[in-house]
C-alpha cells in the first residue's frame, strides 16, 4: 500500500486524513490478529498443507474485493480478509519450514521466508510505479495480489505434510516416507525414535489446549516469543517499510518510488547475508548482532540516531539528505540480517511439538497488535513530533531488544527440534537425573 495509498485516498475521498490513511494500510493487521490466534488450532487438526490451501480463500477474496472497492468500507473489508489470510500464513510458514527442514539446513531454509518477504515487497514497489501517472492503477495492483493465492493452492497440492505432524496424527508410515524422501533413509529410525520419545513425555497429540501456555516450559517460550515480536515491531521496521516514501519526503527526497526501491533491495541484501550466516554463526549471535551491529555492520540504534542527527543538524542540505538515506539503509540492512529472519525462526525451534502451533499463534498476535499500533499512529506521531523523535525511540527499542536477546535466548543451531525440547523441558531433565 506504500505506493498507491495516495491514489486510493484521493479516489475514495479521504485524502489528507492521516489516521484514515493509516487505517487502510493497517486494517489488514486486525484480520491478521484473528488469523494468527486461530491458526494454532487449525494446524493442530489439519496439518500445515491443508491449512495453507484453506487459507487462500480469504487471501483471494480479499484482494478482489479491495480491487473493486468504491467506498472506504469496501476497501477496509477487503484488506481485513487479506489480513485474515496473512495472519494464518505468517504462523504456518515458519512452523512448516522448521518441521520439514533437515537440522543442518533449518536456519538457512528458514531465512528463505525473509527472502520471500523481501521479494514480495520489491515486486509490489515496482508494481506501484505506474500509479504515479495512472490514478486508477491501484485497482490492477490489487487484482494482481490475488494471484499468489491461486499459486499457493496449486503448489501445496504437491507438497508434503510435516513428518512431526504425521507422527502426532498416528500416520507413522507416512512420516517415515517423508523423512526418507527429505532427510535420507539413514535418518528415519533416529528421527522416529526422537518423535516418539517427545510424544510419550508430553502427550503430543492433536488435542492441545490454550491453557497449557500457562505451564512450564510453554509459558517461558510464549513469553519470549511475544516479547521478541513486540520489541521487533517497536524497533520500527514496519514504520520504515510501510511509509518509507513519506519519510524520505520529510527530509527532502521527493522520488518516493526510488527511495522505497532502495529500501526493498537493501532488505533483500540483508536477508541474503542472513541466509549465509545463520547456520554458521548461530541464531543468538546473529540476533544480538543485528540489533547492536557487533558482527557485521553498525548497530541499528546508531543507524536510527544517524537519521536523527541528519534531520536535527542539517549542516548542508545535500549532506543531510545523504545521511538520512544512509541511516535508513543501515537500519534496514542490520534488521534483515538477524532481527527479521531469526525472530520468526527461533520461536518454533524453542517450542514443544505439542504446543508449537499455539505458541506461534500467541507470539504472532503480539506481533500484529504491535504492528497495528505502529502502522496506525506512525504518520500522526511524525506530524506532531517530527521524524527525529520517532526514529530516536526506534533506536531505544533496538537497544532493549539486544539486551533481551542476550539474557533470554538460547542457541538452537545444529540441534534437532526434539533435542531442543528435551533440554528445555524440566520433565526430561528430571528423568535424566
Amino acid at each position: 500500500m506504500n505506493g498507491p495509498i495516495v491514489s486510493i485516498a484521493r479516489e475514495l475521498g479521504f485524502e489528507g486524513n492521516s489516521i484514515l490513511e493509516g487505517l487502510v494500510v493497517s486494517i489488514f493487521i486486525a484480520g491478521a490478529f484473528i488469523g494468527s490466534i486461530s491458526s494454532g488450532s487449525l494446524v493442530d487438526k489439519l496439518g500445515c498443507r491443508r491449512t495453507f490451501q484453506i487459507d487462500t480463500i480469504p487471501l483471494i477474496l480479499g484482494a478482489i474485493l479491495s480491487a473493486q472497492a468504491h467506498s472506504v468500507d469496501e476497501i477496509l473489508w477487503g484488506r481485513f480478509l487479506v489480513g485474515l489470510g496473512i495472519g494464518v500464513n505468517t504462523v504456518l510458514v515458519p512452523i512448516y519450514i522448521s518441521e520439514v527442514a533437515p537440522t543442518k539446513y533449518r536456519g538457512s531454509l528458514g531465512a528463505l521466508c525473509q527472502i520471500g518477504t523481501c521479494l514480495g515487497i520489491i515486486s509490489s514497489l515496482f508494481l506501484a510505479i505506474p500509479s504515479d501517472n495512472d490514478p486508477h492503477w491501484w485497482r490492477m495492483m490489487l487484482y494482481i495480489a490475488s494471484v499468489p493465492g491461486f499459486i499457493l493452492t496449486l503448489g501445496m497440492q504437491f507438497a508434503v505434510d510435516s513428518p512431526r505432524w504425521l507422527c502426532k496424527a498416528g500416520k507413522l508410515d507416512d512420516a517415515k516416507s517423508v523423512i526418507r524422501d527429505l532427510w535420507g533413509a539413514s535418518e528415519v529410525e533416529k528421527a522416529v525414535k526422537e518423535f516418539q520419545s517427545v510424544s510419550k513425555n508430553d502427550g503430543s497429540d492433536l488435542n492441545s489446549r490454550w491453557f497449557e501456555l500457562l505451564e512450564e516450559p510453554h509459558s517461558r517460550v510464549a513469553f519470549i516469543g511475544g516479547a521478541l515480536f513486540v520489541l521487533q515491531q517497536f524497533a520500527g521496521i514496519n514504520g520504515v517499510l510501510y511509509f518509507s516514501s513519506l519519510t524520505f519526503q520529510d527530509v527532502g527526497v521527493t522520488n518516493g518510488a526510488l527511495a522505497s526501491s532502495v529500501v526493498g533491495l537493501t532488505n533483500l541484501a540483508g536477508a541474503l547475508t542472513a541466509l549465509y550466516l545463520i547456520d554458521k554463526q548461530g541464531r543468538r549471535k546473529l540476533l544480538i548482532g543485528s540489533y547492536l551491529g557487533m558482527c557485521v555492520v553498525s548497530m541499528q540504534a546508531v543507524s536510527m540516531f544517524l537519521v536523527v542527527y541528519a534531520i536535527n543538524f542539517p549542516l548542508d542540505e545535500s549532506l543531510s539528505h545523504n545521511l538520512s538515506i544512509l541511516g535508513t539503509v543501515l537500519y534496514i540492512f542490520t534488521f534483515a540480517i538477524g532481527a527479521g529472519p531469526v525472530t520468526g525462526l527461533i520461536i518454533p525451534e524453542l517450542s514443544s511439538t505439542r504446543m508449537r502451533g499455539k505458541i506461534m499463534g500467541f507470539s504472532f498476535t503480539s506481533h500484529w497488535v504491535s504492528n497495528f499500533l505502529v502502522g496506525l499512529f506512525f504518520l500522526d506521531l511524525v506530524e506532531k513530533f517530527g521524524v527525529a523523535p520517532v526514529y530516536a525511540s526506534f533506536g531505544g527499542f533496538s537497544l532493549l531488544a539486544a539486551i533481551f536477546a542476550k539474557y533470554f535466548i538460547v542457541e538452537t543451531k545444529g540441534r534437532s527440534l526434539e533435542e531442543i525440547e528435551m533440554s528445555l523441558n524440566p520433565n526430561f531433565q528430571a528423568r535424566d537425573k
